[in-house]
């Protein structure tokens, strides 16, 4: 109780002084360019995990965020509200439920409203924005860049939200249909959607840069949604405990003393998803292997492997697009972590890799980065095998960024049964299929639509009690829903569950909103400046 009254939080860098949650929060990236982390890690005593195993996931989340946020900042009433105003969202009553399928848990994280496990946290720090704000009686200009699931979650979490105005940046044809008209189809008039004529890593070392201009971060109150702000990682260690509990609730043994392992694989691109789980690790969550699960742009399955963190020279255009990073902004917090929390040494670091695009380890460090955490690259003809044989085997359809997670679990899993080690494998399911629908139409067969929004495959073979039942959810401007179903081809259609797909379909009728700009800081910070003095003059 006494280091959460305390608690503040500091800069990797050590060039700010430390802050208070809220402070955090709205800061986003610290002012010495670093990112925003706590000064201690709460532990969680066994008897704790003991009273929180059959909390439901609002409550759970709760009792982690309180050893974060000072009571005095948010009360826990007020963090409830928050809390749970944020999960009503989600379709399913378990929020991420837990489902097995073959010999693997799969972590479902796609229940919310655009179908991405980023929607976990974004749905909470848009509610954690307004109520700071409202309280302080301040404004914010939200920027972010986005690989495709951020932007459309962020958008979502933020669209109509008092004080606050949010300017997306996402890659020209690098994010799905549906992921882009997810972004551009939405009409409130604090959204801006910049469509960057570049890669991801150019968006998010826009973003950066935004930041790093100090007089342009505070003269327009500039805010951050991607992984880099904190409350988005604290939000997710949450389904970390709660994925334990589940698989504790489905053990053969009671494992009362909370000694039985359980291993993560975890589709990796920006390294927050990861990095959540190591934070649950060092609170004391018994986990096993944590694996850092990439595709074919694969940097920090190199550095787990050779402790290579190099810049490829460019990156590769894959099937699961949220991956294709090579920039990791998270993956600073960790070198923090193994630099012992000394932000002169990670200084260093980061200004090596600056300039030479080049960090490498080796010794003592990189074999505390190996005991850490795992890795493996899977590239495009194992994901596709991975969700054709799901599918045809278990009914269970999946898309490429999971399927990724589920190949990595899979090598390790037979490394396991090697040894005779009987941990259970987790994988985060991170998408909901329909999302990747032209990447499973070339794993199963099928077809896609003109437009890119709809699909349709062949029924599975494998016995419907074994088949997940893909999500119902409302449209945004609906309440309807529907089930899925065949047509006259015996085809089922991918989309059908897919709750805001009508609503995509006529917003992409209707036209989208977004402005095309250069992969550049001077033009993303013109085109700000001038939708800002636009609104501001409305």
């Amino acid at each position: 109780v006494l280091a959460c009254i305390l608690m503040k939080y500091i800069s990797t860098r050590g060039g700010i002084l430390p802050l208070s949650f809220e402070d955090a929060v709205l800061t986003g990236l610290a002012d010495d360019g670093g990112l925003i982390v706590p000064e201690q890690v709460p532990t969680v005593t066994r008897e704790e995990m003991k009273n929180w195993r059959q909390l439901s996931f609002v409550d759970l989340s709760v009792e982690i965020m309180t050893k974060y946020i000072p009571d005095a900042e948010i009360p826990k009433s007020v963090l409830h509200d928050l809390v749970s105003r944020s999960m009503s969202s989600f379709s399913h009553p378990s929020i991420t439920p837990l489902v097995r399928v073959g010999g693997v848990y799969v972590l479902e994280l796609f229940h919310g409203p655009t179908f991405a496990f980023k929607d976990v946290a974004l749905q909470f720090l848009g509610n954690l924005f307004e109520y700071i704000l409202k309280k302080r009686n301040e404004h914010i200009n939200v920027v972010g860049a986005t690989s495709g699931d951020t932007g459309s979650a962020a958008i979502y979490g933020l669209r109509g939200k008092e004080n606050v105005r949010v300017f997306i940046l996402f890659p020209k044809d690098r994010v799905s249909p549906i992921q882009e008209l997810q972004m551009t189809s939405v009409q409130d008039e604090n959204v801006h959607c910049l469509k960057v004529r570049g890669s991801f890593d150019d968006a998010q070392s826009i973003v950066k840069g935004l930041f790093a201009d100090l007089d342009f971060k505070r003269s327009h109150h500039l805010a951050a949604i991607n992984s880099i702000n904190w409350a988005r990682i604290l939000s997710q260690i949450v389904y970390y405990f709660y994925a334990y509990f589940r698989v504790m609730d489905s053990s053969s043994s009671h494992n009362d003393d909370y000694s039985q392992l359980v291993s993560f694989s975890v589709p990796t691109g920006n390294f927050g998803d990861i990095l959540a789980g190591h934070y649950a690790k060092r609170m004391g969550l018994p986990v096993g292997d944590l694996i850092v699960a990439t595709n074919q742009n694969d940097i920090l399955h190199r550095f787990f492997e050779q402790g290579l963190y190099h810049k490829s020279d460019e990156v590769i255009a894959t099937c699961s697009p949220s991956m294709d990073i090579q920039v990791a902004s998270n993956f600073e917090r960790f070198l923090f972590y193994l630099a012992d929390d000394t932000p002169a040494t990670l200084l260093q670091w980061m200004d090596e890799f600056s300039s030479t695009g080049k960090l490498t380890h080796s010794g003592d460090i990189f074999a505390r980065a190996q005991k850490e955490m795992k890795s493996a690259t899977v590239h495009e003809p194992q994901i596709l095998d991975i969700i054709r044989k799901y599918y045809l085997t278990h009914g269970y359809l999946t898309e490429p960024h999971t399927a990724i997670g589920i190949a990595a679990a899979e090598k390790y899993q037979s490394r396991a049964a090697d040894t005779n080690d009987d941990a259970a494998f987790v994988c985060l399911a991170t998408a909901h299929p329909a999302k990747f629908g032209a990447a499973v139409v070339r794993a199963v067969g099928g077809q896609v639509s003109s437009n890119g929004l709809t699909y349709t495959i062949p029924p599975s073979p494998a016995s419907s009690s074994t088949m997940l039942p893909l999500p119902q959810a409302s449209s945004p401007t609906s309440s309807s829903s529907s089930s899925s179903s065949q047509d006259s081809n015996n085809m089922v259609d991918v989309c059908d569950t897919f709750g805001p797909s009508r609503h995509l379909l006529l917003a992409h009728a209707k036209g989208s909103r977004y402005t095309e700009t250069d992969a550049t800081l001077e033009a993303v910070r013109s085109h700000i400046e001038q939708i800002l003095r636009e609104t501001d003059r409305t």
